[in-house]
């Protein structure tokens, strides 16, 4: 049992608790308040003059799978060797070792959802993960996506000798595996039913199922608007829900993505301009697509961009007009919603995984510094 005491408690889901406590037992928040009762044998941390907030979440990384510092031996996170590969899973390839997760622990964030691709049409499942321990299998939270690429990348996997050279090609492989999976649904059905009937077990499709039961959206992958219009055009024609990720254009077809109520991880804000379609990147956009009514979450993309730079992600959309409480939003609560998993994470409040942090400044400062970390709560990071 533990408690965290006399701290600025930031839930972002209810206001700001000032002089507040959190009771911990389980791994849980048991109770959170101003008028916590302290059990005589609980351990306390007195936060006293100290932010308190829920432990930060990264909604796409590929941590755990390209590792930092080893180059070819640590690139877990494409296989290349096809275009279509939805039955990836990063459970089979994660690292807990990798010196990125001790990184994110120092930064405060404490889950991230970990994806393969960005080159394949389907690169594979995305999976949520926590950012402590020693067997992958443990950290594992659930399943969250599948991801699907779009774009440059896509249709340069094979270097123009193979399906996709165009993005033509990239939607044709897109449309022919959801229609694929949807008629593989149909059999399974008539298979459960009559069992001479069941379909021959297919991994690729039992990923794509899922999708199409709308049990997880796809993450697609898309950089420039017209891309973005055609992840809207053919999820909406098989009836699929989709997050858009990356999204650098996302601001000139925001209406499109409120009118489909569709939620996009931005960024990395970070990011210099490094291919062709990524020439129009606003720092701005998060602005403009919190004004349109559009949930955004913020990454780091992760390892192009350091996990640890998470926070900062988030003030320099504060300095380019995003509220401070959306900002902080972008990389908690409104991660954990597009992540399917906002009933654990994401805010301070009873029932929650006790994933929480404390810092000597707000979160948003340049110069906060993470004091603990607390993952399941249990202390994971101490300064």
């Amino acid at each position: 049992m533990l408690v965290i005491k006399n701290g600025k408690l930031l839930t972002i889901t209810n206001g700001v608790i000032e002089n507040g406590a959190i009771l911990i037992e389980n791994g849980k928040i048991k109770e959170i308040g101003k008028n916590v009762t302290i059990p005589k044998n609980a351990k306390v941390i007195d936060a006293s003059g100290k932010y308190v907030l829920p432990g930060l979440i990264d909604a796409h990384t590929n941590i755990g799978l390209k590792e930092g510092g080893i180059r070819w031996e640590g690139a877990d996170h494409i296989e290349q060797t096809e275009a279509v590969v939805p039955q990836l899973r990063p459970v089979d390839g994660f690292n807990p070792l990798d010196v990125a997760l001790k990184e994110a622990r120092e930064a405060g964030v404490t889950v991230s959802n970990v994806t393969p691709g960005d080159v394949n049409v389907f690169g594979g499942i995305g999976s949520a993960f926590k950012l402590a321990g020693y067997l992958a299998d443990e950290m594992y939270i659930t399943d969250t996506c599948v991801k699907v690429a779009l774009g440059e990348n896509a249709k340069n996997i094979f270097g123009g000798k193979k399906i996709p050279s165009t993005r033509m090609g990239t939607a044709a492989l897109l449309r022919e595996n959801l229609l694929k999976a949807s008629n593989y649904l149909k059999k399974l059905k008539k298979g459960k039913e009559d069992d001479s009937k069941m379909p021959k077990r297919d991994l690729k499709m039992e990923a794509l199922v899922r999708v199409i039961k709308k049990e997880v959206p796809l993450h697609i992958h898309a950089h420039r608007a017209d891309d973005i219009m055609t992840a809207i055009r053919i999820t909406n024609e098989f009836n699929v829900n989709m997050v858009l990720v990356h999204a650098y254009e996302a601001y000139k077809v925001a209406k499109y993505l409120k009118k489909y109520k569709i939620s996009v991880v931005f960024g990395s804000i970070w990011s210099a301009r490094w291919q062709v379609e990524t020439a129009n990147l606003n720092m701005a956009t998060p602005k403009i697509l919190v004004d349109e009514g559009v949930k955004i979450a913020l990454t780091t993309t992760h390892p192009n961009q350091p996990i640890y730079l998470l926070p900062m992600c988030a003030a320099l959309a504060v300095r380019e007009g995003l509220s401070m409480q959306e900002a902080l939003k972008s990389i908690t609560i409104n991660a954990a919603e597009i992540m399917g998993l906002s009933n654990r994470i994401g805010s301070l409040e009873t029932g929650k995984d006790a994933d929480i942090v404390i810092m000597d400044n707000h979160p948003l400062q340049l110069m906060s510094k993470v004091e603990y970390t607390l993952i399941n709560g249990e202390i994971v990071y101490k300064s």
